[in-house]
């Protein structure tokens, strides 16, 4: 028996509860991984609130990255013993994914540990860091170098911001950073940041098509009106890497930065991105993430804690990244596995 979080919908209720299950309960895959580590991402808050209809296949376990080791394998080039990460692939949407104790996959979405991380430290990057990552090597792979000039990073202080923030000083860019949280300013000053602007200052509409040029490039979580903004003010041939819609999904922006400076706009998916790229970007994690970093960015919960943080982290509530210890202590020794129910609107 292992445990898991369970998304059901009943007409016009979500319900979410830890339920146990059996090995034969899992869905179809040729890899069984003992699940060791889970995170938490906007994404996953989405899902659990229900806030957008972000599972599609019900019941659901959410969560879409998850680490830890093969108990099971069809597959002869991914043995039993081995330390594994999944993350996409439709995992936690409409396959099972990381809230649980153990995951059944497709072995072609498990990518390998990365000799410099244990499981708890991926899981610390997760989706969000991973995504970053690739935020990073769409901007180098469109021209922006250190020497460009500054990068602006929005929506700071999150997990897709934080890990970017990090990577990109690391490589030496000189980095800025919008955030609605103006306490965070230590927090990004020490993970590489060297200015911090308020994030009103993008997140209003604009009448003017182009800004003052002061960006060669930006990392933007945060789209709507934020990412218009950013994109009247990239320099000349910039890049603006975009991977999400904390703001919004609209983007009531002017064709103005395109044909008058040769900016590009470069959208950055998570989900079903190549293995070969997945391993690329993995790997360039390991050499270009400070590790230090982690730590300081990171806090460990359980699964009988999701739901809670999945509400805060909508609420823009949560600082870097919360990883999710799927074998704590509390999880195993408790018995009490209360129910949360939602309204279909997620209320």
């Amino acid at each position: 028996m292992f445990k898991a979080l369970l998304a059901e919908k009943k007409e016009e209720e979500i319900n979410v509860e830890i339920h146990e299950f059996n090995d034969e309960d899992l869905p179809q895959g040729d890899v069984l991984i003992d699940v060791e580590f889970s995170t938490i991402n906007y994404k996953d808050g989405l899902a659990i609130t229900n806030k957008l209809p972000v599972i599609r296949s019900w019941p659901m376990v959410p969560g879409i990255d998850l680490a830890g080791t093969v108990s099971e394998s069809e597959r002869d080039d991914i043995p039993v013993g081995s330390s594994v990460v999944v993350n996409g692939w439709g995992i936690g949407e409409d396959h099972w994914g990381g809230f649980s104790q153990k995951a059944r996959v497709n072995g072609d979405w498990t990518v390998p540990l990365p000799e410099t991380f244990t499981t708890k430290q991926t899981m610390a990057i997760g989706t969000a860091g991973y995504t970053a990552m690739l935020c990073v090597l769409a901007l180098e792979e469109n021209g922006v170098a250190p020497d460009s000039g500054p990068i602006l990073v929005t929506g700071a202080a999150g997990g897709v911001g934080s890990v970017a923030i990090s990577i990109l000083a690391n490589l030496g860019y000189e980095v800025h950073a919008s955030t609605g949280r103006p306490e965070e300013t230590s927090y990004l000053q020490n993970l590489g940041a060297v200015g911090v602007i308020d994030r009103s200052e993008l997140s209003e509409p604009s009448k003017r098509p182009l800004a003052r040029a002061q960006w060669a490039g930006a990392v933007d979580a945060v789209g709507s009106y934020t990412l218009a903004n950013v994109l009247t003010a990239v320099m000349d041939e910039g890049c603006v890497a975009a991977c999400g819609n904390a703001q919004g999904m609209d983007l009531p922006a002017s064709v103005a930065p395109f044909i008058l400076r040769g900016v590009t706009l470069r959208g950055v998916h998570s989900v079903y991105v190549p293995r070969e790229r997945r391993i690329t970007a993995w790997e360039r994690l390991a050499q270009d993430l400070k590790i230090e970093h982690l730590d300081e960015m990171t806090k460990t919960i359980n699964l009988e804690e999701v739901i809670e943080t999945a509400n805060d982290i909508t609420d823009g509530q949560i600082r870097g990244r919360t990883v999710v210890d799927l074998n704590s202590q509390s999880l195993c020794a408790r018995g009490d596995l209360t129910p949360h129910i939602l309204s279909d609107t997620g209320t």
